[in-house]
């Protein structure tokens, strides 16, 4: 790598420093940062860019860099909102893949089409919301995606991908399942008509009776929301971190059963195939790693999900209080977690 960056014509620019495009704030530099305002751009590119490893980055809110990455970083950039078609049970919307998750959300909210309010404040962009299936208080992107646009990093080629060609599951897609091989220009989402309010996560349901909301709007919901997440988790503007870290692990009914028995207070959520979602952050935190730190990573003392890094920290770093945390919650529930973020 060059000692100091430079914009190459063409080429996007060299030698970058990517510590303030990951919200972990992990030291890391890119051999080449190519910025992208548009599908066109991107094929454009793909045509003249060297070989070589190449790494998608939105917000960078759900990635870990173990190291500088020797290759091309394509930063997505793709702008643009708005309303396709209202149908009688749907209005379709669509947002370009570098449109800021939450204000995209807000937006949709404010323009009157409901649907994706248990979705609010999430970080991230648009683009990386169906990649890795996000999800929260009751509601995953799968319950409102219509279709998205994506371009073949290898070849070039322009694909529509509808709801089966994606394979969602639990924070999972075909796409994070194979990383490097598609770039995600635009999605498009379904919102339903006639909404109805989700409001069956306890804390949703608790935040809204403290409101005195009876009957809440998406707008309500949206609001309460945003207040759970800002007192649970922490701003990455002002410590650095990937939001929640952990999968809640999904167990066979006879192992919960067996679990329950020994700790008879474990939070626990009946699945539709029989099986239990139980909770990473109550298994983390019985761990005795709640508020603990590892070297200049921790885990958030108000929420045992979230790794932050305390200073200085890089990707070194976050995987061995990982591995610490996995160890030691297998040792205890026979549990093995699983890591939410991409590790590059």
């Amino acid at each position: 790598m060059q000692a100091d960056s430079e914009v190459v014509t063409g080429a996007g620019e060299r030698d970058a420093d990517l510590s303030a495009l990951n919200t972990f704030g992990l030291r890391a530099r890119a051999a080449r940062l190519l910025r992208l305002g548009s599908a066109d751009e991107l094929v454009a590119a793909l045509a003249v860019l060297p070989r070589g490893p190449r790494l998608v980055l939105g917000g960078g809110s759900n990635l870990v860099l173990t190291g500088d990455f020797p290759g091309t970083v394509l930063k997505v950039e793709i702008a643009g909102r708005r309303l396709l078609r209202a149908e009688p049970m749907a209005w379709i919307v669509e947002a370009g893949a570098g449109e800021n998750w939450h204000d995209f959300v807000r937006w949709t909210l404010e323009q009157g089409w409901p649907g994706l309010e248990n979705l609010s404040l999430i970080p991230g962009t648009v683009g990386a919301a169906p990649i890795q299936n996000i999800g929260a208080y009751g509601l995953e992107l799968v319950d409102r995606f219509d279709s998205l646009d994506a371009v073949d990093l290898q070849s070039g080629e322009r694909r529509v991908f509808g709801l089966a060609d994606c394979a969602f599951g639990y924070r999972d897609s075909a796409f994070k399942r194979n990383p490097g091989k598609w770039l995600v220009t635009a999605v498009r989402f379904r919102l339903p008509r006639p909404w109805q309010a989700v409001t069956r996560y306890a804390d949703v349901a608790r935040e809204l009776a403290s409101l005195g909301v009876a009957t809440p709007t998406a707008l309500d919901i949206s609001d309460a929301v945003i207040a759970i997440r800002r007192r649970k988790l922490p701003d990455p503007a002002e410590i650095g971190n990937a939001g929640s870290f952990f999968k809640n692990p999904v167990v066979e009914a006879a192992a919960c059963a067996r679990l329950l028995a020994a700790h008879p207070a474990m939070p626990h959520y009946p699945q539709p195939d029989g099986r239990e979602k139980l909770a990473a952050g109550w298994l983390i935190e019985q761990a005795g790693w709640k508020g603990r730190d590892l070297g200049p990573v921790g885990c958030y003392e108000r929420q045992a999900l979230v790794l932050v890094n305390r200073g200085g920290a890089v990707g070194a770093d976050v995987q061995r209080i990982a591995d610490a945390i996995m160890a030691e919650v297998e040792a205890r529930f026979g549990v093995r977690l699983e890591p939410e973020p991409v590790f590059v």
